[in-house]
């Protein structure tokens, strides 16, 4: 079916509508008022748990329909996009179900809350050979981040030495805050390295280039061991409205993880997520450093990237501050406003559903999308460095199949 600008349709199916159902939604909502696409995202139907929640939420954001079926909803051949957005361990039965149902599939990350699950995800979406497949690594459509990846693509940086990846969180150093799925090993799959730590090993891997091959050696921590059960979940944002009853329950994520790499091409790479870094909010941050130059990029700024050109003279070397706002030089910079009006955290998730259109409707995306089979990749590296601090030892990615 064709909408009223003639072009074809694409009917959504979003499964989950917390927080990332919020964004998600908006991205949506927003995305063919500020890009050409080939094709138009209908907001067709919206599935969760609650049918009360459901219908306020679709209401407010424009959602045609809202159903508890989920299994229903993902296979109804109305569909062409199912968008999974609920918790990790839902992941692998949700998107084998609309792979094998004929349908396209954009998954949250990480893929899954474990390596086996990954691996059956990516096997399913191999099978499906008509159906595309995406992961919301959505920081790689923040345009500093986009660009830096070109800048390496070039060779402004020469031959890499060192990579340097953080995420960084104190939300959760309350001991107060309910133990929440994302603290719950069953769900999750992991706590700080697979919410937080999956973000920079994609980051990482797509400015780079290059691919982790071995995990030289890796530190979790779990700081606070209990937690008091919640009364109530959150209600939209990431624990925000969870309320908590007088019983605890055990942590069994990690609060910290810490490791060291090495990648395909010789470099070294140090990579840190944690939940309690007292201090920031959301400092989600790369840098890399070569033989010709360098560049870092920090989410709290997240419209600049810094740049070190090592190869001008000596006297004028020093870090460039971009700003990466201009249209026709920067990453998606056309689609939004002038020089320096900055853009903020949910547009990287409409600069997504602007390049997952964009494939569906056969065109190239602006940078590389990740589908299953490069997420997997990302899931093996979690993976590993999991084995690492368990076992307290190297870990070569050949033996994480």
């Amino acid at each position: 079916m064709s909408s009223e600008s003639g072009k074809p349709n694409v009917n959504v199916c979003l499964v989950g509508q917390k927080f990332m159902g919020r964004t998600h939604s908006n991205a949506y909502l927003k995305v063919g008022k500020f890009f050409d696409l080939p094709v138009n995202p209908v907001m067709h139907t919206i599935a969760g748990r609650d049918q009360v929640e459901l219908s306020a939420f679709a209401k407010k954001w424009g959602w045609q329909n809202a159903t508890t079926d989920w299994k229903t909803a993902v296979t109804n051949p109305e569909i062409d996009l199912v968008d999974i957005g609920v918790p990790n361990d839902k992941h692998m039965e949700m998107a084998i179900a609309a792979l094998e149902a004929g349908r396209n599939v954009a998954c949250e990350k990480p893929l899954a809350h474990n390596l086996n699950d990954a691996r059956a995800m990516r096997d399913a979406a191999k099978r499906a050979r008509k159906s595309k497949t995406f992961v919301w690594y959505n920081y790689r459509r923040v345009p500093a981040v986009a660009l830096a990846h070109k800048l390496v693509k070039e060779g402004k940086l020469g031959r890499i030495y060192q990579i340097r990846c953080y995420y960084l969180q104190d939300w959760a150093s309350d001991p107060s805050i309910p133990l929440i799925w994302r603290f719950q090993k069953k769900v999750a799959g992991s706590g700080s390295h697979g919410d937080l730590g999956a973000h920079v090993i994609d980051m990482a891997r797509f400015v780079t280039g290059d691919e982790f091959v071995e995990i030289t050696g890796a530190l979790s921590e779990t700081i606070v061991k209990e937690r008091p059960i919640p009364s109530v979940g959150s209600s939209g944002g990431i624990a925000a409205g969870s309320k908590a009853s007088t019983r605890k329950g055990k942590v069994d994520v990690d609060d910290v993880m810490l490791f060291l790499g090495r990648m395909k091409s010789g470099a070294v790479a140090s990579v840190e997520a944690t939940r309690f870094s007292t201090g920031y909010q959301n400092k989600n941050g790369l840098e890399v450093h070569g033989e010709h130059g360098a560049i870092r990029f920090n989410f709290e700024d997240m419209n600049v990237l810094d740049f070190y050109d090592a190869t001008a003279p000596r006297k004028l070397q020093g870090w460039t501050r971009i700003m990466v706002t201009h249209a026709g030089d920067h990453p998606y910079a056309h689609a939004w406003w002038p020089d320096a009006h900055i853009i903020g955290y949910e547009h990287g998730f409409i600069n997504m559903v602007a390049d997952m259109m964009n494939v569906l409707g056969g065109k190239l995306p602006e940078v590389a999308l990740p589908d299953f089979e490069d997420a997997f990749q990302t899931q093996r590296v979690l993976h590993a460095a999991s084995l690492s601090a368990d076992e307290r030892r190297p870990v070569r990615l050949s033996e994480v199949k």
